[in-house]
């Protein structure tokens, strides 16, 4: 008896731990969120640490699907984008969408959106 307690108790403190440690990490994850308005998002530029993003794009009656690109300044062409900040699936009408996680480091990017299509905004990592 004393072995079936001892191992649940070594069970459940082993799985609290795994628990809290999952919790810790997505806790390094960031959201930054946008806003696209017919022509152009709201959020004229961006300033952020390095660090690992979610993006989080929001279709305010844009009328049509739009997308986000992000590449590093200078970058612009397709084989350049950063795949992870794509958003997931279009972003429809009045909706939001989100990228997968994407570690940034030291630099510049500018995001956009081709579908939309919008100017490209200047994103900075420090």
């Amino acid at each position: 008896m004393k072995k079936l307690i001892a191992i649940l108790v070594l069970f459940v403190g082993f799985s609290m731990t795994t628990q809290a440690q999952n919790k810790m990490m997505k806790k390094d994850v960031k959201t930054v969120s946008l806003q696209q308005t017919k022509g152009e998002f709201t959020q004229k530029s961006i300033t952020l640490s390095e660090g690992t993003y979610v993006f989080e794009i929001e279709n305010t009656n844009v009328g049509h699907d739009v997308g986000f690109v992000l590449a590093p300044k200078g970058k612009t062409d397709a084989a350049n984008h950063i795949k992870n900040a794509y958003v997931t699936e279009v972003v429809k009408n009045n909706t939001t969408g989100h990228s997968k996680e994407v570690k940034l480091t030291k630099g510049t990017y500018v995001y956009f959106c081709p579908l939309n299509p919008t100017p490209q905004y200047t994103l900075v990592v420090e």
